[in-house]
């Protein structure tokens, strides 16, 4: 949990992993992550939540706990009216770090540069964490500006084919009168 404003230092508010028993059903590890979602939302009122685009590995399973987990931070965040952002594993390191590949411990050494912290949080996924919290503060309005115009031009768009379709059918509607009065 990271609070700032693009142009500004971000700061941290809180971080913390929460760990569930790979011998555990995955509904109740589901469950576990949804609690814990909803005590953080509850706690810090947050303005956006940031989750990481899953992306395609060798390891399906990952894969789909990654998506799964994902899947209930954005669950958490909707129920609550908050906007949710997805940014990529690539887009994170180069946000943070300048390069899309850079490695665990750069990510880390650059998350306590950035927040201004004594050590590198521990675990890596804490790191992780606040380094998508602060990529999201610092592209994630951009990001939003990026989404309204897309759907604004859907908007737009729709709304001339309409129109189109509109004027298309009243000139077939005028064509086939027409027809029918040189035959009459």
């Amino acid at each position: 949990m990271v609070d700032g404003v693009p142009g500004r230092k971000p700061f941290v508010l809180a971080v913390d992993v929460q760990r569930t028993s790979p011998q555990e059903e995955t509904g109740v590890r589901l469950a576990t992550l949804e609690r814990t979602f909803e005590e953080w939302v509850r706690r810090y009122r947050p303005e956006a939540v940031a989750v990481e685009r899953v992306f395609a590995q060798h390891n399906v399973g990952t894969v789909m706990g990654t998506a799964q987990a994902a899947g209930i931070a954005m669950l958490v965040a909707a129920r609550h009216g908050i906007p949710t952002a997805l940014h990529t594993p690539s887009e994170v390191k180069a946000a943070i770090t300048g390069s899309g590949r850079a490695g665990k411990d750069q990510v880390g050494a650059m998350v306590a540069r950035i927040l201004q912290i004594p050590e590198v949080p521990k675990p890596a996924d804490a790191a992780d964490a606040l380094a998508l919290a602060i990529c999201h503060v610092w592209r994630g309005s951009s990001t939003d500006r990026l989404d309204q115009a897309q759907q604004a031009a859907s908007g737009v768009a729709a709304r001339q084919q309409q129109a189109y379709a509109a004027a298309r059918a009243t000139q077939a509607r005028a064509t086939q009168a027409r027809t029918r009065g040189a035959r009459a």
